[in-house]
């Protein structure tokens, strides 16, 4: 099986770099829409499925390879190798943050920037640690996605989302989650809600821009000064927008921010 074909990789763009896209929980490439364009005249762009999501090959998800998400780190490895020329600005929201986080910490010569979107190293409260919810929280959450995954992706999805006035945003994502097969979801979520990569966080070399929403339910705004104190010189854009999504529902700011990170770099 090709990575093309396992991830469903999409190439477009020129420019000596290589910008790499990656999708969080129950979305695809597509969400990159208003995004990754932009870039195009400048860098390659490459973007991919998450295994087990979008058009991916859903034959490859292996639940053992996948049970945390360094196994996903292993496959961003592969892209990189297989379809960049040279260190990649990596782009990841949410999850897929993390993801490359875990990548550039294995493989830090493959990567020369990292643009975290919503991340969180972990969303569960622990002492004067802020993740945003309590390990009762998370419990519910899964307990209900588990027993009735498409009523829990109508009812969280617009809650994800945010952007009350951009209503079509929600319906974009509840219909993305509900695309994705049940029983995959099930166990990504529980693999991404319980994961906890504080530790992780010190050992980060690449360059690193955080991009929060002003007003995030899955990543408040002290999951994002944690990580800017815990990353070796690493740095915090707010972006004003509610939701957990801003590269979708405010991707102006969102960009502008990555495009003042960017040229940092190369001062």
């Amino acid at each position: 099986m090709s990575v093309q074909y396992r991830n469903n990789v999409q190439v477009s763009g020129e420019g000596p770099v290589t910008m790499l896209f990656a999708h969080g929980f129950g979305c695809d490439l597509h969400m990159w829409r208003q995004f990754a364009p932009s870039f195009a005249n400048r860098y390659k762009t490459v973007l991919f499925d998450l295994v087990g999501g979008g058009q991916s090959d859903l034959a490859a998800y292996d639940a053992v390879k996948y049970s945390t998400l360094a196994g996903y780190a292993d496959d961003v490895v592969e892209i990189i190798e297989e379809f960049a020329d040279g260190p990649v600005v990596y782009v990841g929201h949410s999850v897929s943050a993390m993801i490359g986080m875990l990548a550039a910490i294995k493989r830090p010569d493959l990567f020369t920037a990292n643009v975290m979107i919503g991340p969180s190293p972990s969303f569960i409260d622990d002492g004067d640690y802020v993740g945003g919810f309590s390990r009762a929280d998370i419990e519910e959450l899964l307990e209900a996605l588990e027993s009735n995954y498409l009523g829990w992706s109508s009812t969280m999805a617009p809650a994800i989302m945010g952007s009350p006035e951009q209503p079509e945003l929600a319906d974009e994502l509840t219909n993305s989650f509900c695309r994705t097969d049940p029983e995959i979801a099930r166990h990504f979520a529980r693999v991404t809600f319980l994961a906890d990569h504080r530790a992780d966080l010190a050992h980060v070399t690449t360059p690193t821009l955080i991009v929060q929403s002003s007003d995030d339910l899955l990543a408040p705004l002290a999951v994002g000064e944690y990580m800017r104190r815990a990353i070796p010189g690493s740095t915090v854009s707010i972006v004003e927008n509610v939701g957990h999504c801003p590269h979708i529902s405010a991707p102006g700011p969102s960009k502008d921010a990555t495009e003042a990170f960017l040229e940092t770099l190369v001062r």
